[in-house]
Formats: structure tokens, C-alpha cells, sequence
């Protein structure tokens, strides 16, 4: 089964397999709307074994990056060239904070966020706070993700915060901080909406802010 192929790809944990089976579902005309819900599928089945303990953050990174590379380079220009797109659950911005250069963790989340239904628009590492707010205003994104990895770099989320407040779009967009040197107390006193331990996370309070019920 073409399905089953997929999702056994994204459960070795092997660019090389995940890569040839995407190739090949291509090659065989199969949608690639319904080759991305097939990868989601094995997505989500790691993503259960990591909330379950059964995974560790390594088989999440060895899943999600694979995935992530064939839709940016395969599936996702394919998906933008058809009439027939998607459904978008809606537009993202993600991005690694000014002076933070670490990007695992992010793309693991847009992996898992565009696999889930949103548009995802990755800023990079290393964003200035106009950055994410003239690219949520040009876009009319109603959700914005920053991450830092560093303790240094932490407090620019606060800057973010305030940018969005200064911009006057803060009451139109939803900020999520997430990484390694953030916790949820820290978004709170910033005045952020919600908190990211991790990619699987990430997708939950992207949908319950936006109100999205699945």
C-alpha cells in the first residue's frame, strides 16, 4: 500500500528511504496533497511515541527533518503550482530570534506545523523583531512563533511582545515563544499567549489560540 510505504519510510528514521519513497509516490501520480497526509501520518506516530516516553527528542529530530526537507524541496513547490491547494488552517510566521543562530528545534516545528494545515513562513535565524512584525503585517499572519535557544537572547522575545504592541498589531496577532531557555512562567510576565515545550506542543497551542477544532 502506497500509504503504508510512507509512513513506514518516516518510522526508519532514514533521509535516504524517506526521500526515495516520496520520489516514487511522484513518479507513480499520486496527489501530493494526499503524499503529505501520509508523511503526517508517520509524523504523528512518532510524535505520540515521544508524548508517550516510548521516543526520545532524537527520533523527533531523526523524523521531522527528513520530512521537512522533501516538502520544502518535493511536495510544496508541487502543491503551490495546483489550483487544487490544501486547505490552510492559516498563515505562520516562525523564526530564531536576533542574535540566536540555533534552528533544530525550529524546524522541527514548522515541519510539524505544515504538516498539521498552516502556511508556514520561516523567517531564518538570527530575525530582528521588525522582521516578525512587518512579515506579520505583509501577510496578514495571525500567529507568530520565536524561539531562543540562549539565555542571552531570551529577553528580545520581551522585545517582540512590546514591537507588536508599538506596531499596533498585537491585539490581531497571537505570539508563541518557545525553546530551551524558556518557560512557560517567562511568557507569561512578557505577555505572550502561549508557550511551546516542543514541536508536537507547538501544534496544540497554534490551534487552540486560533480556535482551530481538530
Amino acid at each position: 500500500m502506497p500509504e503504508e510505504d510512507m509512513v513506514s519510510a518516516v518510522l526508519s528514521f532514514d533521509e535516504d528511504k524517506i526521500t526515495e519513497a516520496t520520489k516514487n509516490a511522484m513518479k507513480q501520480g499520486r496527489d501530493p496533497v494526499k503524499i503529505l497526509d501520509d508523511l503526517t501520518k508517520g509524523l504523528r506516530i512518532v510524535g505520540k511515541k515521544f508524548e508517550d516516553g516510548e521516543y526520545f527528542l532524537v527520533h523527533l529530530v531523526a523524523a521531522a527533518a527528513p520530512v521537512q526537507k522533501v516538502i520544502k524541496e518535493i511536495l510544496e513547490p508541487e502543491i503551490l503550482n495546483r489550483k487544487e491547494q490544501r486547505k490552510s488552517l492559516g498563515k505562520v510566521v516562525l523564526g530564531t530570534v536576533a542574535g540566536d543562530i540555533h534552528d533544530i528545534g525550529r524546524n522541527i516545528v514548522g515541519a510539524m506545523l505544515f504538516a498539521s494545515g498552516f502556511d508556514v513562513l520561516d523567517l531564518g535565524n538570527d530575525v530582528p523583531v521588525e522582521k516578525f512584525v512587518s512579515k506579520a503585517k505583509e501577510t496578514g499572519a495571525r500567529l507568530v512563533g520565536a524561539s531562543a535557544l540562549l539565555s542571552t537572547t531570551v529577553p528580545v522575545q520581551r522585545e517582540i511582545v512590546d514591537g507588536f504592541v508599538a506596531s499596533g498589531l498585537r491585539e490581531e496577532v497571537k505570539l508563541i515563544f518557545g525553546g530551551a531557555a524558556v518557560s512557560a512562567d517567562w511568557v507569561k510576565e512578557i505577555g505572550g499567549d502561549g508557550f511551546a515545550e516542543n514541536a508536537i506542543e507547538a501544534v496544540v497551542v497554534a490551534k487552540k489560540l486560533l480556535k482551530i477544532d481538530n
